[in-house]
């Protein structure tokens, strides 16, 4: 009776309630300082959105709006918009329009059209190391995101399976920085598409007593279009056009060996293709909930399906033989654990992972000829590619921050270094009580640079991060300060040190 009177309610609103646009508008206020002996330490820069900087010293006043979508959730459709502004100081632009966007919904599928911020699946936001293709370390790529935001239960499955998921195109808005940062003597790409679509499957059903449910997904992303400019010393440029038609757009969606502009004989998908198949298993009980997860990476068609077929011999060495096939080892994982206590507490938040990236579908690449019809196709070079700038945005890698960015180099070139490593990640979080809460995470990094350019020994790293954050009641609600010191020690990011002060104001206008 009492879930019949709901609905009855819930349908009543639907038909009388108009729209409010300016209704649950929320706002935020907030300032930050970062200072450093050295660079700023990993964990006080990265998982932030791309809001944030390596130079010692640093900071930015902010600003923004937000109408959220949940407002509407009595509804049919809803409204959502947001804005958020920041200036700053030392960071690679003078002023930053973090988040802009505007979306729609109706019933549970959302429009969503500008810059967002979007968490990552599967993964403690706050504690994890970082997803390692749809990451949050990196500033937003404007977008139009069609989505299921939100796990959509399938009818006729009586409350057992649930399915969410996205499809977005968008467009890389840091060709400025890349000229600042190679002073265009290293190559850069301008005008690069982005692409990116994911699916979730839950099997789980949270009406009844049964604590234990699954998910499984697969994140896709793809670079593609714009030009590559390549310096010759001369004062000349090499310069690259990859198609940016509605074929290109396409063959983003769907790869089909349609080749990059550089290729001829030999052809892979067009663009810069990687993505992750993502598991994780839950256990809800009363007072907790503990989950262990899987993200397993890969870059290209062949890495994704853990299996490249060969050629044939003699007249057809240059046709599929389904009949030959190469299996890959099952390597390069972040493997993970976490529990979390549903009451304030002084441990409520604990997360353990181990991620490795050495092989990259093996060290050696090799072409199918004439004349040697066995192709090998290894040496991957995560999160780089040969065209495109790379996974990264304004110098942060888009995935997991483990892997050393772009923005942390010498020389001018935009590609990640230090790409094979393993790695153990520690992170735990408490709340006390509903004032105070802080967070601590550690990472141990062994890294062995890439393929192309190996260390000439292996390099260690060690990166710590304290931050502990009150927020005021009574006359101050709406008030939250926090501070948090940070380090790096070892070979791959150097020795830094330093301190973040962090003051904020949020709410949500009355009336």
């Amino acid at each position: 009776m009492a879930l019949a009177t709901t609905v009855a309610g819930a349908q009543e609103e639907e038909k009388t309630e108009p729209l409010r646009p300016l209704h649950g508008l929320g706002y935020m206020v907030e300032a930050q300082g970062s200072f450093s002996r050295g660079n700023t330490p990993l964990w006080l820069n990265a998982n932030k959105q791309g809001l944030s900087s390596i130079e010692k010293n640093n900071g930015y006043l902010r600003a923004a709006l937000e109408r959220p979508l949940r407002v509407d959730s009595g509804r049919h459709w809803g409204v959502g918009y947001g804005v958020d502004l920041v200036v700053p100081f030392n960071y690679t632009s003078k002023f930053i329009v973090q988040q802009a966007y505007g979306e729609l919904r109706w019933l549970s599928g959302a429009l969503t059209i500008g810059s967002k911020h979007y968490p990552m699946q599967m993964k403690d936001n706050l504690l994890s190391s970082g997803s390692q293709t749809l990451g949050i370390n990196a500033r937003p790529v404007p977008q139009v995101r069609l989505s299921l935001p939100e796990y959509w239960t399938v009818p006729l499955t009586r409350g057992w399976l649930h399915l969410k998921g996205h499809i977005a195109y968008g467009k890389y808005t840091d060709q400025n920085w890349q000229h600042d940062f190679t002073g265009r003597q290293q190559r850069y790409a301008d005008g690069v598409l982005y692409h990116s679509k994911a699916g979730y499957l839950k099997v789980g059903n949270e009406d009844i007593f049964f604590p234990l449910s699954i998910e499984a997904g697969l994140e896709m992303a793809t670079q593609f279009g714009g030009k590559r400019y390549t310096p010759n010393g001369d004062g000349t440029f090499d310069v690259l056009e990859n198609a940016s038609n509605l074929s290109a757009y396409w063959h983003a969606l769907f790869p089909n060996g349609s080749g990059d502009a550089s290729e001829t004989k030999y052809k892979n998908e067009e663009g810069n293709i990687l993505g992750s198949w993502m598991l994780r298993i839950n256990y809800d009980a009363d007072a907790w909930i503990l989950g262990v997860y899987a993200d397993k990476f890969f870059e290209d068609h062949s890495a994704m399906l853990q299996a490249n077929a060969g050629y044939k011999e003699g007249d057809g060495w240059n046709t599929r033989d389904n009949h030959k096939w190469f299996i890959y080892d099952f390597k390069d994982w972040l493997l993970g654990i976490d529990f979390h206590y549903k009451y304030n507490n002084w441990l409520n938040g604990l997360v353990f992972e181990y991620l490795y990236s050495r092989y990259q579908s093996g060290p050696t690449y090799h072409d199918h000829t004439p004349n040697i019809s066995d192709q090998v196709t290894g040496r991957d070079n995560y999160y780089n590619h040969h065209i495109f700038p790379g996974w990264q945005h304004w110098g942060q890698v888009m995935g997991n921050p483990l892997y050393r960015s772009p923005i942390y180099n010498s020389d001018g070139k935009v590609e990640v270094k230090n790409n094979r490593f393993m790695a153990f990640h520690l992170g735990v979080s408490g709340e006390p009580n509903e004032n105070l809460s802080y967070r601590i995470m550690a990472t141990y990094q062994e890294g062995f640079g890439t393929y192309d350019d190996p260390y000439t020994k292996r390099r260690h790293n060690v990166s710590v991060m304290a931050e502990a954050a009150y927020k005021f009641d009574n006359r101050l609600q709406g008030w939250t300060v926090s501070g948090a010191f940070g380090a790096d020690m070892g070979s791959i990011l150097g020795h830094n040190y330093g301190v973040q002060v962090t003051i904020k104001k949020s709410g949500v206008f009355k009336k």
